[in-house]
């Protein structure tokens, strides 16, 4: 395990992030007037999370016992927070529909189509916030691929999970401006379904049957240490800019039922986004210390330091995202705003 010190550092402000301590205040605001109700609250809380940076701000929530401590302020200091870890949007989505968790992190894709099953009834699924907008890079260990145009039946692309996962979603963004809207699943035929470590094992072995893996930071960092791997490019690519990846979302029956421990989720994620963006060494730390991934603090430092790698609860892109997978038919219901897959906690929020 990694000793975990405190130290403070200041963060310069970007354009697509307010500071977290506005940001926080909104949450905060917006989380202590969700309507009680008169039964009592769960005693536990069963929250999933990816493993990737992706979903740093739960790791930090778990580390520091963010949401225990939440929970105290709101009259619940006897709740339990449980912590799992699942990969790619369709074990999230079993998951969450099942029953088996009360709050998932999982990709913008994932999220439209659990919002779009279930909307209607207790069932709704819909985000309490966003967790992170960092690119993710397709990266291959093929010299003669340069583009997805080289890509065939005999290279295959690894991503969470097929069709489903938010790398996925992205892929057939970018078959769609290639081929059209009818052509979006173009390259779906190349991919298959690798947890993120295995991928980066056989990429870098160059051993597997795989020869490219749309790889979650820090994965593709620890991909291109490799002199045989290279990138060829990255999800901003395809989007035109930075958008959210990750959000945290739960069922609405949850939400009405157990509003204090809603809010004890909601006040913790805002005071990770606030630990992240005033200590990234701390955090990096933290994160080494529950995941053992294999890479050093310094080089996780480097990559929370970059101007893409951006740690907010308001969302951006979202629109973009519903758009799209209700033009080639993945969900029948087309969202007016982003506002629509969000709870009102964040709807107070600078988001897109």
């Amino acid at each position: 395990m990694h000793e975990i010190k405190t130290r403070h550092s200041s963060i310069a402000g970007s354009k697509y992030h307010r500071p977290w301590h506005i940001v926080a205040m909104m949450l905060l605001a917006a989380a202590v007037f969700v309507p009680t109700k008169a039964a009592a609250e769960v005693g536990e809380v069963r929250i999933v999370r990816q493993p990737s940076i992706l979903s740093l701000a739960l790791f930090v929530m778990d580390h520091e016992k963010l949401v225990e401590k939440a929970a105290k302020e709101q009259g619940l200091p006897d709740l339990k927070v449980t912590w799992s870890r699942l990969a790619g949007g369709a074990a999230v989505n079993d998951a969450m529909l099942s029953g088996a968790v009360d709050f998932a992190a999982g990709g913008v894709g994932p999220l439209i189509v659990l919002w779009d099953r279930s909307k209607g009834g207790k069932g709704d699924i819909k985000a309490a916030g966003a967790l992170s907008d960092l690119p993710m890079i397709l990266n291959t260990n093929n010299p003669n691929i340069k583009s997805l145009d080289d890509f065939n039946e005999k290279n295959k692309i690894a991503l969470p999970a097929v069709k489903t996962s938010m790398q996925a979603v992205l892929l057939q963004m970018a078959a769609a401006k290639k081929w059209g809207d009818k052509g979006y699943d173009h390259y779906d035929r190349f991919t298959v379904s690798l947890a993120h470590a295995d991928a980066t094992a056989s990429l870098i072995s160059g051993s597997g049957s795989i020869a490219a893996h749309f790889a979650a930071p820090p994965w593709d960092a620890i991909q291109l240490r490799s002199p045989n791997v290279h990138k060829v490019l990255d999800s901003s690519d395809i989007i035109g800019g930075p958008a959210t990846c990750l959000v945290l979302y739960t069922t609405q029956k949850f939400h009405d039922q157990n509003p204090k421990t809603y809010a004890a989720v909601v006040t913790a994620l805002g005071e990770a986004m606030k630990l992240i963006s005033l200590d990234k060494g701390r955090a990096a730390k933290i994160y080494l210390a529950l995941t053992n991934d294999k890479i050093n603090v310094e080089e996780l430092v480097k990559i929370l330091e970059e101007p893409s790698s951006v740690f907010k609860i308001s969302p951006s892109g979202i629109k973009t995202y519903a758009d799209f997978m209700h033009k080639i038919g993945r969900v029948k219901t087309r969202t007016e705003s982003w506002k629509d897959l969000f709870f009102p906690s964040a709807h107070s929020l600078p988001g897109s």
